[in-house]
Formats: structure tokens, sequence, C-alpha cells
């Protein structure tokens, strides 16, 4: 098979755990994805696919991550502390059984990240990081039920934000959204990352590169590698089961980072221009996605 792995028979139980035949459950799928690879084109393992049951648990962890996310919109604003944010991710999490993926993930210190203005990824919380009037934040949270992975983040504006400010935090959003539009079931992975691009060049944005999204689910950072930059009609077969996230990270100014912050994980716009990210996680289906956590 095109993963090295064992091809079930057609009437053997089908390597999923579906518990139906072979032959009713993924062998049209894997012959599509053996036809795609012998003609050259990647394809994804086996193991990236999300069987229902899968999907069910990212489901079941998602309500988790959708509702802190909710609960920070709902308390955020001038004069509190990127630390206050932190400390009610990390308590309505786990409060409700979940674990903060961020929480020691390679060393990590924090619950969650918060990247305000020209931050671009990985801000830090801290009790000296008081939000004030006019700003722009980033709030990137994910959270691990019973071994499975949610990962979602949004924009907040502080209080009364520029008009410029506003529109990178709206446009961004529908830059995310346009490459939501770009997945197609056996469609390519780049044309998502195209899709992204195109819409945020033509607001007289740029887009970053050196960070991209990421399959997920079982695991906090699977493949593929999401590129928000990358060539339509490249990349990974968007196979039915394909679990990942579309991020992009938009600057206002040019697309050069500076991560020379020495605490090791903080990002920033190298002209110190503003920045916005917004994330989804997603499933690719038979006829189109579906969202998981946002």
């Amino acid at each position: 098979m095109y993963d090295g792995k064992q091809q079930p028979g057609r009437n053997d139980a089908c390597w999923c755990g579906s518990g139906k035949k072979y032959k009713k459950c993924h062998l049209d799928i894997d012959e599509r994805l053996q036809s795609l690879y012998d003609q050259g084109f990647e394809v994804p393992d086996r193991a990236l696919l999300k069987t229902s049951a899968d999907i069910a648990g990212i489901k079941r962890s998602a309500v988790i991550n959708i509702g802190v996310l909710d609960y920070v919109a709902e308390r955020i604003g001038p004069g509190v502390t990127t630390e206050q944010v932190d400390r009610w991710v990390h308590d309505y999490t786990v409060e409700r059984g979940g674990i903060p993926a961020d929480l020691g993930y390679e060393g990590y210190p924090k619950s969650v990240c918060t990247s305000v203005n020209e931050v671009v990824c990985h801000g830090i919380p801290s009790e000296a990081d008081v939000l004030r009037e006019g700003d722009i934040v980033n709030v990137d949270c994910s959270t691990i039920l019973d071994g499975y992975y949610s990962d979602s983040s949004r924009m907040f504006c502080i209080g009364e934000v520029s008009p410029e400010r506003r529109r990178l935090v709206e446009e961004t959003k529908r830059a995310m959204e346009a490459g939501l539009a770009a997945v197609k079931p056996w469609g390519f992975l780049g044309d998502v990352g195209a899709a992204v691009n195109a819409y945020a060049q033509s607001c007289g944005f740029t887009v970053v590169r050196e960070f991209g999204g990421h399959g997920i689910g079982l695991d906090f950072h699977e493949d593929p590698f999401v590129s928000h930059v990358a060539q339509a009609g490249t990349g990974m077969v968007l196979a039915p089961g394909l679990t990942f996230t579309i991020e992009p990270m938009v600057n206002a100014g040019a697309q050069e980072i500076d991560m020379s912050d020495p605490n090791g994980w903080t990002v920033r716009t190298a002209d110190g221009s503003d920045t916005a990210q917004w994330e989804v996680q997603l499933t690719v289906t038979e006829n189109g996605y579906e969202l998981l956590s946002w």
C-alpha cells in the first residue's frame, strides 16, 4: 500500500477500527490514494486519517476549547492582564476535566498564548502585560481531553481600536475563511495556502511564511505542515479524514519576523507593524469539511 502498511482483505475488518468490512469502509479511499500515490502525488499516511471515533473525541475536547474562548470573550477588556487570561484558560479547562495542551509543551510555561499588537505568536502571559484601550490581542489555546487534542484562536479588540487595526483583524479572519473555502476533498493542501495568501495580498497585507497550521487530533502537532503561502495544486492530497488547523498570521507591514526574544518563544514582526491571527480546526469530509474548533 501507499503508506507501506498491509492492506486488509475485502471482507476483513477495516483498519480504522469501525467494525465494518474493509470493502464497506475505507477500501474506495485507499484505492484512490494508491492511484494518486502511483501518479507521484503526496498522500497522507493512513495514521493521519481520523476515524469517526477520533472525530467524536476531538469534538468533545473542542467543547472545552470553544467554551474557554467564549469565556475569555465575555471578560477581556482594558485593564486585564494577560496573566489573568492565562488563569481563566487554565481554571476553565481543568474544571471541565481537560488539560491545557500549551502548558509544559517543549517547556512553554503557561496555559495559553497571548499575542498583543506586533507579537506574531507565542506571546507569554504576564502580570506586566496590561491590555490597554486600542490594543489587539490573539488568544490561542489548545485542549487535551481523554487523549484528544483541539486547537483554535481568536482576535480580540480591546475597547475602541483604530480603523487600521480593526481592518487588519477583520480581513485576517476573511483570509482564514478564504482558506477554508478552498478545502475540497481530493484537492490539495496548497490550495488552502494559496487562497489565504491571495486574499491577504489583495488587502495590502503580508502573510508570515515561517509558521503555519498543522495536523492535530491524536497529538498536538502532527503532519502535515499547513503553509499559508503555498502554491495551488501542490502539497498533500486532502483525503477525507485528514484533520488540521488553518491559522494564518497576517502582518500589516512586511512579512519578515523577529525571533530574537530571549525568552525563546515570543515572535514579533521585524518592522514593528501590527499583526493578527485567527485559527480553526477542521476535518476533511467526503463532501467538503467540518469545523471542529473555532
